[in-house]
């Protein structure tokens, strides 16, 4: 059974001090950015799938997807691991040929996971492009560990910030401060980097070890905190 006073009354607190949650978020980035092109790790029932409403090719990736609804014409969903979907397919030709204009990680709420989805994403990608990535804003350090004993738990995906803004200071990182647990925002992609895939297991070694000390000091500026205000989100989608 996971803990679930502090870590639901942490989120209450937050959804009222920054309004809103993600679900609430992910609309306004679509309809601002229009995505022709756009791709999903981890979809579960498919509400965030849903919302690609502009988006003329669409692939969702999910080991055991429990879709509620129709989902649109456009979408196609594989019933795999993101591993295996990369290993094994090319996003870009399952995008009908195009570089994906958005894409969310959404998958695995641990560090390695959200590292390989983000390389895997990135060779697909345009240099407009925009990678989501859920639950880099945790809570606290119980909702942040990578074992869940919580309700509310995001693990530990927060150190993909940390890992991009030390080896990848090309890109334009932020996470936006959204409940439950944040939502990173990451531009300036380079789909021909090798930074990353070139020194994979280093990292993993580097940056699974690492706890919640980190955030400790300043976990804003560690985490390159953007407020729940759309003006300001809209501010880091057109830099």
């Amino acid at each position: 059974m996971f803990v679930r006073s502090m870590d639901i009354l942490c989120f209450l607190r937050k959804k009222e001090e920054n309004g809103a949650d993600y679900y609430s978020l992910l609309p306004r980035i679509h309809s601002f950015l229009k995505p022709a092109a756009y791709a999903e790790i981890g979809i579960r029932d498919g509400v965030s799938l849903r919302m690609a409403t502009t988006a003329k090719a669409v692939v969702g990736i999910d080991p055991a997807p429990q879709i509620e609804g129709r989902l649109a014409a456009s979408t196609r969903i594989f019933t795999m691991t993101s591993d295996d979907f990369f290993a094994s397919r090319s996003l870009t030709t399952e995008l009908r040929g195009k570089p994906f204009d958005l894409a969310f990680i959404d998958g695995m709420h641990l560090f390695e996971f959200a590292l390989r989805d983000f390389i895997n994403l990135e060779r697909a990608s345009a240099p407009r492009s925009t990678i989501l990535v859920h639950d880099c804003y945790p809570v606290d350090r119980t909702t942040a560990e990578r074992e869940r004993t919580t309700q509310i738990w995001s693990g530990d995906v927060w150190k993909l910030i940390i890992c991009l803004k030390k080896y990848r200071p090309d890109l334009r990182i932020s996470t936006v401060d959204v409940p439950p647990t944040g939502l990173g925002v990451i531009r300036g992609l380079d789909a021909n980097s090798e930074v990353l895939s070139s020194r994979l297991d280093d990292l993993c070694e580097e940056f699974i070890p690492c706890g919640y000390d980190l955030l400790e000091s300043d976990k804003p500026a560690q985490l390159n905190r953007v407020a729940n205000r759309w003006n300001e989100i809209k501010a880091i989608l057109t830099d």
